[in-house]
């Protein structure tokens, strides 16, 4: 063959392959943009202002988790499956009820709960407080749910009439702490984890170091979730009195009532006060349809949604020139730049630096939902916060479901500290955790040999063990650490270290008990921190503005396509299989976050009740 030819060939070959992925790139880039105009076109069509009926129903059919912030989910996470479920911003919630309890054009409010994924405790008794606003104002309060689980039924249990599916049940179990343990594991695999940390509760570390939970986690977890479900236990026993006896039964003899009742759940439920009546799907919607009439179509009951009424609700107010800032740290707290959905300290820093820069924002609120996590950043958010106050602006930090260890941190610069009764909060302690994979890279043939010119020139190499130098220098850091921890806190709650120390320790509260110990100043939700935002700013009219880093052309078109709002289709349930496997992939990719530029963090192993 004659090899002159050959580079035609070859060179035939790759242009038609290039031709081929430049076609594929038009096409891609030609579907974006239709799609762009397509969402575009269906923006302004849906924008088209239409009046809201009268005398309807508002309809709360929260749809995902409850967040104070949403995430944007990538392509990627959506085609491997995502977590299942959309989110919720707690406040659209809130706000809407509050504003239907004055607006003539909202009768009653229906509550439908099937779709509510995961919801704090703290962040339930918001939306209660809410609902009993509405119920105030003289207007009813209506729920209905094919089965009830322990967040849904705390949702439901503050309407005027609860009722529930034949077929359903109503599920209480109380609250608990099960931790996965992956020292089997590591051992199996050889990896070792290298731990240096101060305080006897700290227990973040634990599931990677040892098999079962700590006597010392075991007591202090068991102290506040008792105190979370005697607090639910008493949320319900205050909104259903008829079924305030019945709870702890209900919960500690189920197989028994349960028997008594011939396996039927539903009716069990509503002989034991949990319920009003059992009515299906469609007795459901007649009911609806009897309270506030037909809709125009005469085929469901006159109702708007959630969605559609904040919108409309949030363009007719009001917006006076003077604001209050509310800024949002939702999430793991890691070094850097970071999208919504974690805590980025240079994020975070920067808006709140743009609320203190903004002359229309007169007082600024730290919303914080974060377990915590790296040091370093932690700090970035507190000197930020600790500027605006010396630059005269109010700073108050409301707690929501978890402001623990980092996120207990970066509130120790406010003016006032808020929390609810049910925050987990505390976990004043710190660690460093270095994994050590000499092990298992030695079971695939690897080593690692090398000369430096000092015992510390090998640094941290997760690949060989610590040189016992560079060990020692971790662990005189975590107890510097510690140290400045005590101060820091000691300064802001006008404690002495050793004071704090006696509730530090790594040890996690509830806000009820953070408050007797005196790590927190008021216990109140989000409404109760911004009244007090703007008493000390001397505002009496002012427009609650949220301070958040706009959304990037590609973020606002993924949150386009992943609508997480309440239109959108439920998702379907998960196996039990899907969720054990999600919970241990959650549990491990956590430390994906570990980025501290000094190995130190400020975590909390702990999930709101």
């Amino acid at each position: 063959m004659d090899r002159s030819a050959r580079p035609g060939v070859v060179r035939r070959v790759v242009s038609g392959v290039w031709r081929g992925i430049d076609r594929l790139r038009r096409a891609s880039v030609n579907l974006l943009f239709i799609a762009v105009v397509v969402f575009i076109l269906a923006g302004l069509w849906t924008s088209r202002i239409e009046p809201l009926p009268t005398d309807a129903a508002l309809v709360v059919a929260p749809n995902g988790n409850l967040v104070e912030q949403r995430s944007v989910r990538s392509p990627l996470s959506m085609l491997q499956g995502g977590d299942g479920m959309h989110q919720v911003l707690l406040r659209d919630v809130v706000d809407a009820i509050r504003a239907a309890a004055t607006d003539p054009r909202i009768k009653v409010l229906v509550v439908e709960t099937d779709g509510l994924g995961g919801a704090g405790l703290s962040k339930l008794q918001e939306i209660a407080a809410a609902i009993t606003e509405f119920r105030k104002a003289g207007k009813k309060v209506f729920a209905w749910g094919k089965n009830f689980n322990q967040a849904q039924y705390h949702l439901a249990a503050h309407a005027d009439e609860v009722f529930l599916n034949p077929d359903g049940y109503v599920l209480m179990s109380g609250f608990g702490r099960y931790p996965t343990y992956f020292k089997g594991l590591f051992d199996q695999l050889g990896v070792k984890m290298q731990v240096f940390r101060v305080g006897t509760y700290k227990s973040f570390v634990e599931p990677y170091t040892r098999s079962d939970m700590s006597p010392e986690d075991r007591e202090a977890s068991r102290v506040y979730l008792d105190a979370a479900w005697q607090a639910y236990q008493a949320d319900i026993a205050a909104a259903r009195p008829k079924a305030a006896a019945q709870i702890a039964r209900y919960v500690g003899e189920a197989p028994e009532m349960l028997a008594a009742a011939g396996g039927d759940a539903a009716q069990l439920a509503h002989t034991a006060g949990f319920v009003d009546g059992l009515k299906g799907a469609d007795e459901w919607r007649d009911f609806l349809r009897q309270q506030v009439g037909p809709s125009a179509d005469g085929k469901g009951f006159k109702h708007v949604d959630l969605a559609t009424y904040i919108g409309r609700v949030r363009e007719e107010a009001n917006h006076p020139a003077a604001k209050v800032g509310v800024v949002v740290a939702q999430g793991a707290i890691v070094d850097g730049e970071q999208p919504p959905g974690a805590v980025g300290g240079d994020t975070v820093a920067a808006l709140i630096r743009q609320a203190r820069e903004d002359d229309a924002v007169k007082a600024v609120v730290l919303r914080i939902d974060s377990p915590g996590g790296s040091a370093t950043a932690s700090e970035v958010i507190r000197r930020e916060l600790e500027l605006t106050r010396k630059a005269g602006k109010p700073v108050v930090v409301s707690m929501g479901s978890v402001a623990a260890s980092g996120g207990y941190w970066i509130g120790m610069a406010a003016d006032e500290v808020w929390a609810s009764p049910t925050t987990i909060t505390g976990s004043i302690g710190i660690f460093a955790m270095i994994p050590d994979l000499s092990g298992p890279m030695a079971k695939l043939g690897l080593s690692v040999d090398g000369v430096g010119t000092t015992p510390l020139a090998a640094g941290i190499d997760p690949r060989r063990p610590l040189d016992p130098q560079v060990g020692q220098l971790l662990q005189q850091s975590i107890e510097h650490g510690y140290r400045r921890f005590l101060a820091v806190v000691g300064a802001a709650r006008k404690m002495s270290p050793e004071a704090v120390d006696q509730v530090a320790q790594g040890r996690v509260w509830l806000g009820s008990q953070a408050k007797e110990k005196g790590l927190v100043d008021k216990l109140g939700g989000l409404d109760a921190a911004l009244k007090a935002a703007a008493a000390r700013a001397g505002l009496t009219d002012y427009d609650v503005s949220y301070v958040e880093k706009p959304l990037s052309p590609r973020d606002q078109l993924l949150a386009k396509l992943f609508d997480n709002g309440e239109e959108a289709d439920t998702p379907p349930r998960a196996s039990l299989v899907d969720l054990t496997v999600a919970r241990l992939r959650g549990e491990l990719a956590g430390l994906a976050f570990w980025n501290d530029p000094g190995h130190v963090y400020l975590h909390c192993l702990c999930e709101a009740p």
